[in-house]
C-alpha cells in the first residue's frame, strides 16, 4: 500500500492501533454531524477491514491520517469510487478528522496529497466531492483544494432520512485545476 507525506502528515496503511481512536470519532455526535447515526465499535472495526480490502483490490481507498511530528492518529483522507444509485459516476475524495486535529489545514493538506495521487499516480481525468449542504467546512477544503461547486450535480441523498442529511452538494476538479 502506497505511503503519501506531507509536511505535517502521513497518509499510511491502517494498524490495529488505528481502531479504538477511529471507534471514538465515530461516536462522537460533532464528527458524525454530517454523516449520519453514530457507529458501534463493531462497526467502526468492519469500516477499516473494508478500507484495507478496497484498497489491496483497487490500488487506493481510505488511508489513515497521522501527525509526522506526534505520530497520532489523526482520521482518514481518500479516494472511492461513486456509491451506485447516484446521479453520476467516478471516483470521489474524502476526509474525516477528530475533532482535536479541526482548525489546523490538516483537512486541505491531506486533500492536496490524495489528488496529486489521484491525478499523478492513477491517471484520473476528474475528481468528484460531495457533502451535505450544510456541511461548510468541507466545501471550503473543497474550494481550497482549486474544487468547483457543480449545482446542476446536487442531488437527494436516497440514503438519508428526511432533514439535514439529504441535500447533498457536488463539487468536481479536473486534472490540471489543482489550487
Amino acid at each position: 500500500m502506497t505511503e503519501l507525506r506531507t509536511d505535517r502528515l502521513v497518509l499510511r496503511p491502517w494498524r490495529a492501533s488505528d481502531l479504538a481512536p477511529w471507534a471514538a470519532m465515530n461516536a462522537d455526535p460533532e464528527v458524525r454531524r454530517h454523516l449520519g447515526d453514530l457507529l458501534t465499535r463493531e462497526q467502526s472495526d468492519a469500516s477499516v477491514a473494508r478500507f484495507r480490502a478496497e484498497f489491496e483490490e483497487r490500488g487506493y481507498g481510505w488511508w489513515a491520517v497521522e501527525v509526522r511530528a506526534t505520530g497520532a492518529f489523526i482520521g482518514f483522507a481518500g479516494l472511492d469510487r461513486v456509491d451506485d444509485g447516484l446521479p453520476f459516476a467516478g471516483v470521489e475524495i474524502g476526509w474525516r478528522l477528530a475533532r482535536e486535529a479541526w482548525g489546523k489545514g490538516y483537512a486541505t493538506e491531506a486533500a492536496r496529497a490524495v489528488l496529486d495521487f489521484g491525478f499523478d499516480t492513477l491517471g484520473l481525468p476528474e475528481i468528484l466531492a460531495v457533502t451535505t449542504a450544510t456541511n461548510l467546512r468541507s466545501q471550503a477544503v473543497m474550494r481550497r483544494i482549486g474544487m468547483t461547486r457543480d449545482p446542476d450535480g446536487d442531488f437527494d441523498d436516497p440514503t438519508a432520512p428526511e432533514g439535514p442529511l439529504r441535500p447533498q452538494v457536488l463539487h468536481r476538479i479536473a486534472r490540471g485545476g489543482r489550487a
